[in-house]
């Protein structure tokens, strides 16, 4: 029989009793042992408990402390004075910080305890090793001729306790866990109890002497030092026998090392409540502990803030840099998020002498921190101070890259009175924050669930656009600015949404770039602009290229220079017609894929552009390294000539660099006569802009064609032809 069969065939004979007022409590054990394969009886308090263990004969029971009727103390009390219950596990279900009953616990003679909150999903394993340990003991009761053997393999020491002599004999077995394996059979109590941890040493030595003195049998668990150092965690069952007159006269203890099945626990907790990418809490032990904390601060009538991270543009780097590199920025985040949060800020209960730290990852490149505050104005202080750390470069092999964070803030109790719903508006908050650019910090404003419904209902419908064929092409003429001829048209895609009409790029190409739609949006524009120029041509317009603009997430993909190729040969288009424009951003990445994609397409005959050139970080070399044709003012730089002084020192020294580089230069967003005059006499090449043409849909592009290849009368003698 495979051994997963018999451990399961194994469980389903052992009972379990689960003895808790509360009905949920008992549901949630019963589920969650149950699906471990345990037979489950429960009781809803200490009176009904005896009464089902004396019919049943359960192997173990877990015991809340505190029950009407008769509590868990009680109850235990009396399970121990049970002969069938002498040996039973018990398990009690305590506070986790409930110091007290713990102790009373033991004292009434408990096996171990629980925290409250429960973790369910180790429940099952705790219960098991519980029953190991239970299994262990009673077979060394039953057969002392296997005792060595058996304590070998269980890891189960055994000692016992002379009132004659005075010392104590200790088994092989015992000797190894305490790493001692040459001493001698028979040591002194005083020489065990030094080897106790310092901690646990009092309690062992109290319940020893509370035995000596005649007290009932006791458990106990507590950590022993060998003598390297290491610490051995285990737990120890004692039983007295006493003379005629119930003076003790021997002590016998079995010593189980548990402490492969306490690291194991721990892994467990660690791999349900820990991200493991950075040892912050994850969003499962965030929203437990938030809970706890939100209802600490209730009673002592506290504000709090949560704040919500979210790391702009990380998609980005991740597809870049690779994950590899994306990770140990996270990482590093994690480091300065807790490094630069002071101990006053954060919201917790006292614990083992430290404030409990509610800083978790929620996920992705998402972070969140909860903060005690004294007013309102003290989250953005802390939001402030955040921003900072984090926008100091990250060293990233030999490159530097910059991080920023979009923060939305909520405030307790005011925002939300549940850990979900802070939660909630501070993501909503997050979004709001995003939209004004990113790298900035929004409070939370009840007007935003209803910002965030829309822009979900807007994210639906443009994942449905493509599918409805919703969308359509524009096309912008540019002229030539000594002879007033339509050179070529820049192609500008439009949403035409069924509700709100006509929707510009600039609402809804960032929202696809998140959604993921953006190289599927831009297939459909690369193809659907060859097609419409492939028809001029047929029509007679020879020479008539089109300007496609192409993001960044394009620039990284493979197989980009085969997608171009396929939409040329469907279209007919040659090469040489059609030109791509590219971002500063895609070429300051200096990634090699980038490279190797912006080589293959010059080589097919395609021509390059800079689009928006001015607004990234402007470089020389990047310009000489690349196999460029030419570059495009920024309309931004364009709309304050000829009067700003900045406007003009800027636009002259692009148009100087692109000289010197022979690269043609395009000036965008030409608007007045002033303007005009301008670019043409600092030797600007072609024009785009509402002077000459609004973007056109394609049949009035058509139209302007056939009118003839000029800017007309008006325009062409502004132009000087």
């Amino acid at each position: 029989m495979p051994a997963e069969s018999q451990l399961t065939r194994e469980r389903s004979r052992r009972s379990v009793l689960v003895v808790d007022d509360e009905e949920v409590m008992r549901i949630l054990a019963r589920d969650a042992l149950e699906q471990a394969g345990f037979t489950v009886v429960d009781a809803e308090d200490g009176e009904r408990a005896l009464e089902l263990f004396a019919t049943q004969q359960p192997d173990i029971v877990l015991m809340d402390v505190r029950m009407p009727v008769m509590d868990g103390f009680e109850a235990c009390r009396r399970l121990r004075g049970m002969r069938s219950g002498r040996h039973v596990p018990i398990l009690m279900m305590t506070g986790l910080d409930d110091v007290d009953s713990i102790t009373r616990s033991y004292q009434v003679g408990a096996t171990d305890f629980i925290n409250k909150p429960i973790n369910w999903v180790i429940l099952g394993h705790r219960v098991e090793y519980m029953l190991r340990a239970g299994r262990s003991a009673e077979e060394l009761r039953r057969s002392r001729a296997r005792l060595e053997n058996e304590q070998r393999i269980a890891h189960l020491g055994s000692w016992e306790w002379s009132q004659e002599t005075g010392t104590l004999t200790l088994s092989r077995e015992l000797t190894r866990i305490l790493g001692r394996e040459s001493l001698a059979a028979e040591i002194g109590l005083d020489e065990l109890l030094r080897w106790i941890h310092e901690e646990d040493r009092e309690s062992a030595a109290q319940l020893l002497g509370e035995l000596v003195e005649g007290g009932e049998p006791r458990d106990i668990e507590y950590r022993l030092i060998r003598p390297d150092g290491s610490e051995r965690v285990v737990e120890q069952q004692v039983e007295a026998s006493s003379d005629a007159r119930g003076r003790p006269r021997r002590i016998v203890g079995t010593v189980l090392d548990v402490t492969e099945r306490k690291n194991a626990e721990e892994k467990i907790r660690f791999l349900a409540y820990c991200d493991s990418l950075t040892g912050l809490p994850n969003r499962r032990a965030f929203t437990e502990r938030l809970s706890l904390a939100l209802a600490s601060a209730s009673r002592r009538q506290e504000a709090a803030a949560l704040l919500f991270l979210d790391l702009d543009r990380f998609k980005r780097i991740n597809d870049t840099l690779g994950h590899g590199p994306g990770d140990k920025i996270l990482q590093e985040v994690a480091e300065r998020l807790l490094g630069c949060l002071r101990a006053t800020d954060f919201l917790g209960r006292p614990q083992m002498g430290e404030r409990e730290h509610l800083v978790a990852r929620f996920g992705g490149d998402e972070f969140v921190v909860v903060l005690e505050i004294g007013a309102v104005e003290d989250a953005a202080v802390v939001a402030r101070r955040l921003s900072r750390t984090l926008s100091e470069p990250f060293a990233v092999g030999h490159q530097e890259v910059f991080v920023t964070a979009s923060i939305g803030i909520t405030i307790y109790p005011h925002d939300g009175a549940t850990s979900e719903l802070l939660v909630k508006n501070a993501a909503s908050a997050v979004t709001h924050a995003k939209e004004r650019g990113g790298n900035n910090y929004q409070y939370y404003d009840q007007s935003m669930n209803a910002s965030a419904l829309e822009r979900l209902k807007f994210e639906t419908g443009l994942k449905k656009a493509l599918e409805r064929d919703e969308f359509v092409l524009h096309y912008q003429p540019k002229f030539n600015v000594a002879t007033g001829d339509i050179v070529g048209a820049e192609a500008l895609v439009r949403w035409h949404h069924p509700e709100l009409g006509l929707i510009a790029p600039a609402k809804f190409i960032g929202l696809a770039e998140e959604a993921g739609l953006i190289l599927e949006l831009g297939r459909w524009v690369l193809r659907s602009a060859c097609i419409e120029a492939g028809s001029w041509r047929a029509a007679g317009f020879d020479g008539v290229p089109v300007a496609v603009n192409l993001s960044p997430h394009q620039f990284l993909q493979p197989d980009l220079p085969e997608i171009v190729a396929a939409a040329l040969r469907e279209s007919g288009l040659e090469p040489s017609l059609l030109e791509l424009e590219l971002t500063e951003s895609v070429l300051l990445e200096d990634c090699r894929q980038t490279s190797a994609n912006l080589e293959a397409l010059k080589s097919m005959g395609l021509r390059l552009t800079i689009d928006d050139f001015g607004t990234g970080y402007s470089s020389l070399s990047y310009l000489r390294r690349f196999p460029l044709d030419a570059l495009k003012i920024d309309r931004s730089f364009i709309s304050g000539l000829p009067e700003d002084p900045d406007h003009l020192a800027i636009a002259r020294a692009i148009i100087a660099m692109a000289k010197s580089l022979n690269l043609e230069i395009v000036a965008e967003g030409v608007e007045t006569r002033e303007q005009l005059d301008f670019v043409r006499t600092e030797g600007c090449d072609e024009v785009q802009g509402f002077l000459f043409s609004r973007p056109l849909g394609a049949p009035a592009f058509r139209r302007l064609l056939e009118q003839g290849r000029t800017a007309g009368p008006e325009r062409a003698a502004a132009l000087g032809a």
